[in-house]
């Protein structure tokens, strides 16, 4: 008398599977979209979400063999240690140091080098190059309004956030992540470009 009939204890079985399924699957697909970056897929593409992108971006860096060469329109440190950008400004230098060519290409302030973002720019510019990277303007007669970066020729960051704590920490911003060789070559042609 106190069994149920077949058809409920059928559905309770489906149930107690699926539910099974969906504990085991959710942790897999969570593992998969937080998965290392350098995956062996070309074209491979991964959205970072406002404050996603710095530790995606430092992540990259710290894995970085070969070369960064980097274009922003705005790259803002202000010498604490633990601001964002000065953790990525110190990321940068121990890439360098560890043989990875480090280049940079920002922005020269709109054609005017009284403007806050040239001055931030040049402030950046002279603490990186002190650490003895690799640092360059864009021609004074275009604005340059790039945020791309390309790693080891192959691992591109591309989207709207400028280096900056609040583009970095605070702000709604944009971007993507692309494991593809082929658009890393062109977009380093592109920066390449860039140069005055």
């Amino acid at each position: 008398m106190n069994e149920k009939p077949a058809d409920i204890r059928i559905f309770s079985i489906i149930s107690a599977l699926l539910l099974c399924v969906f504990l085991w699957a959710g942790p897999c697909s969570l593992r998969a979209a937080t998965s290392d970056l350098h995956s062996p897929e070309d074209g491979r593409v991964r959205l970072l979400e406002d404050s996603e992108y710095f530790p995606a971006f430092m992540k990259a860096i710290h894995s970085a063999k070969d070369e960064i060469v980097m274009s922003f329109f705005l790259f803002k440190t202000n010498g604490y240690s633990k601001s964002y950008t000065d953790r990525l400004l110190a990321g940068l230098v121990r890439a360098a140091n560890r043989g990875v060519k480090v280049r940079i290409i920002l922005e020269e302030g709109a054609g005017t080098r009284d403007s806050q973002v040239d001055k931030n720019n040049r402030e950046t510019a002279a603490r990186l190059e002190e650490k003895g990277i690799d640092v360059h303007f864009d021609s004074p007669h275009i604005t340059t309004h790039t945020k791309v970066a390309v790693i080891d020729r192959r691992y591109i960051f591309l989207g709207s956030h400028n280096l900056t704590n609040s583009a970095l920490k605070y702000n709604h911003e944009l971007s993507v992540f692309i494991d593809s060789p082929s658009m890393a070559m062109k977009i380093l042609k592109y920066i390449n470009s860039l140069y005055k």
